[in-house]
């Protein structure tokens, strides 16, 4: 670690040999080797072999700090109490101190993170074309020190062999100059209007007047009457729904074994669901016959929780089961009854089975092009099925769709 000031131009390579936690630590770091450096001041410090100016450096990280993680150890808010229309009328003012340029800053970092795609074009129509993330950068750069370094740089440069006092006037009025390009942007009052308008849009608002009163405590006989309030209202919403909807009349159809059915098909059913109504979420209403009769097995994800409420609304299904293991029983009965007759898959027919009831499972259909997807991908894809069961190929994906839905 170099003290801050130390300018060490020659430096070509950096070296970590040890982990930085603090990302202004290890960003401070990497800035030595930033610094650029004429070939003859190379020559004279650093490679006397140097024969261009210096370009680039090396990091060599011999224990990964560039890949842990990094810690911001010094927050920008510096005002954590001020409003943020009163920092604004404070830069607007000329209070343009560090503490305020930074807390603006990190307020807008802030409203940059929440603000859509719209409101982020309209931020750029009232600041003159800049976006939030430029103006940020020209807050944070107007106390940075090594932008302070680098006008020092630049004005002795210029001025090399005037008056220290015309050095320093020239230095200050850089600085100053610097600042000023940074807050001009929110001289503009309707930019600051805006953003405090825009500001109170995302604002969660707390109600400290119309305090919420308890109207009734319940114990375990009026979670019941939820839960069965929660599944009638389902039950009411399927069959209302079934006739309009292609998936619940599959469902419904007599010989719905036969019918084709998709995993988009239970997806815009389950979205057409949340959106009429949110309260009878897939899961939500899964955990409501929890609470009133044994469910076998657990729901994976709200799709496979979804299709195993229908087929219990729809009376497919005695009691709730988790789809996946209907598949599974569904598997294990069809290759039972084939491994009795004349018919023995071998072990590598019987794991590509598996794969497909798996895919089935979460999927609720399979046809040949599913074969270009994971896992089959990874194993051959439709070439491989077919060298496999050969001709039988189209005849097993079929029988399968039927038998396990079944």
């Amino acid at each position: 670690m170099i003290a801050t000031g130390t300018d060490i131009r020659p430096l070509e390579v950096l070296l970590f040999m040890r982990d930085v936690k603090s990302r202004s630590y290890y960003e401070q770091m990497k800035g030595r080797g930033t610094r650029t450096c004429s070939v003859e001041e190379l020559k004279a410090k650093g490679t006397p072999s140097a024969k261009y100016s210096k370009d680039h450096f090396v990091i060599i990280d011999a224990i990964g700090v560039e890949n842990s993680q990094k810690t911001d150890s010094r927050p920008l808010e510096k005002a954590p109490g001020v409003s943020l229309k009163d920092v604004l009328a404070n830069v607007a003012m000329g209070n343009t101190s560090e503490d305020m340029l930074t807390t603006l800053a990190n307020r807008l970092i802030r409203l940059e993170c929440q603000l859509s795609e719209k409101d982020k074009l309209k931020f750029a129509e009232q600041a003159n074309g800049f976006t939030i993330n430029h103006i940020v950068k020209q807050l944070l750069n107007a106390h940075d020190p090594d932008s302070i370094e680098k006008i020092e740089l630049g004005v002795k440069l210029n001025l090399r062999g005037q008056a220290p006092i015309e050095i320093e006037a020239a230095i200050e009025k850089g600085k100053q100059q610097l600042i000023e390009d940074a807050v001009a942007v929110f001289h503009n009052p309707d930019l600051r209007d805006f953003i405090v308008d825009i500001r109170k849009k995302y604002d969660q608002i707390i109600d400290v007047v119309n305090i919420d009163t308890i109207t009734n405590i319940g114990w375990v006989k009026d979670q019941d009457a939820a839960a069965n309030t929660t599944i009638t209202d389902f039950k009411t919403w399927i069959e209302s729904h079934k006739d309009e909807i292609t998936a619940l009349q599959i469902f419904y159809a007599q010989d719905y074994r036969h019918r084709e059915f998709s995993y988009k098909m239970i997806k815009d059913l389950c979205e057409k669901l949340k959106t009429e109504k949110p309260l009878l979420a897939p899961l939500a209403v899964w955990r409501a016959y929890e609470q009133l009769e044994k469910t076998n097995g657990s729901t994976k994800n709200e799709l496979i929780a979804l299709v195993s409420l229908i087929r219990r609304v729809s009376g497919i299904d005695a009691t709730l089961t988790a789809y996946d293991k209907t598949v599974d029983k569904n598997f294990q009965d069809w290759v039972f009854k084939k491994q009795a007759g004349t018919l023995k898959f071998t072990e590598p027919q019987m794991q590509w089975l598996r794969m497909m009831k798996d895919y089935v499972a979460n999927s609720f259909h399979i046809d040949r092009d599913d074969f270009d997807l994971s896992p089959f991908n990874a194993e051959g894809g439709l070439s491989k099925m077919w060298q496999l069961f050969g001709e039988e190929t189209d005849a097993i994906i079929n029988e399968l769709n039927e038998v396990l839905a079944a």
